[in-house]
């Protein structure tokens, strides 16, 4: 598949814009990477339901250098509360491999965005109506983190996405400061990429039809040119996030998610 500069130009664009989110919000950028894709590959001939499969590989793909950039800049700042990194991350990577090993390659590409679409709009919701938790709520203790590690990890496996729109609403919902759940929510990107990468290179390697460039389920073209520019601009976003009114911003952001899922939601039913 030849790499034309106007792919170079709208995957560039599109790992600016992911990079920022992710250092802003604490999101990995799946939830705009994935439909994005899905609409790139789908114009490069790639059939709708190879096509929502790679991009939902290929955005999981991104994130681990996302993450890596994204934690540094959050790190800094003294943010990152590891102490739940630790406790959540068994899980995670444990409800990753069941995922993207198992699950992922069994279901079929229009209903992976089905689940996508409807997931998007679920967290889209959760942002507009930003719920405060009761005060004395507190994280629960490490069984229970290792579940709920094992269902981030599992989730965000289907749907490319970094765990963000699960774990920042839980931490924040067990009292974690919004600052502290953003920044901890980038450095479990990590493992949750990481394993659910595996995964997809994995039960990828058998899969007819893979356009050229391809590494299991991943697109190597997109992987290198989002990753590059996400990896640059998520410490912008990180520092934006210590600024910045996030409250209001999340709103705006997931007017925009709504009319994403709409989308996924679409394909998925006329795939």
């Amino acid at each position: 598949m030849t790499i034309e500069p106007i792919l170079i130009a709208e995957l560039a664009l599109l790992g600016v814009g992911t990079g920022f989110l992710a250092g802003l919000l604490g999101i990995g950028g799946g939830m705009l990477m994935v439909p994005f894709l899905t609409i790139i590959l789908g114009n490069r001939g790639v059939t709708a339901d190879l096509a929502v499969k790679m991009a939902i590989a290929t955005s999981m793909a991104t994130i681990i250098f996302t993450s890596i950039s994204s934690v540094r800049a959050h790190h800094k700042r003294g943010a990152v509360r590891w102490d739940i990194v630790r406790r959540l991350a068994p899980g995670i990577v444990i409800g990753s491999l069941i995922g993207s090993l198992g699950v992922f390659a069994l279901l079929k590409g229009t209903a992976l965005a089905i689940f996508f679409a409807l997931f998007v709009g679920f967290s889209a919701t959760q942002m507009f109506l930003d719920k405060r938790p009761k005060p004395t709520r507190q994280m629960p203790g490490t069984a229970g983190q290792l579940g709920a590690g094992g269902a981030i990890g599992f989730i965000s496996g289907l749907v490319g996405a970094g765990g963000g729109f699960i774990s920042v609403p839980f931490m924040t919902w067990c009292n974690v400061a919004i600052h502290n759940a953003v920044a901890t929510s980038a450095a479990l990107g990590f493992p949750i990429a990481v394993a659910n990468v595996v995964g997809y290179v994995w039960s990828g390697q058998t899969v007819q039809g893979l356009p050229e460039g391809s590494f299991g389920f991943i697109w190597l073209p997109a992987l290198c040119v989002i990753a590059v520019c996400s990896f640059l601009i998520a410490p912008l976003g990180a520092k934006a996030a210590h600024s910045l009114p996030v409250s209001k911003l999340k709103r705006i952001f997931a007017s925009i998610l709504y009319v994403l899922a709409a989308y996924m939601l679409w394909k998925g039913l006329h795939g």
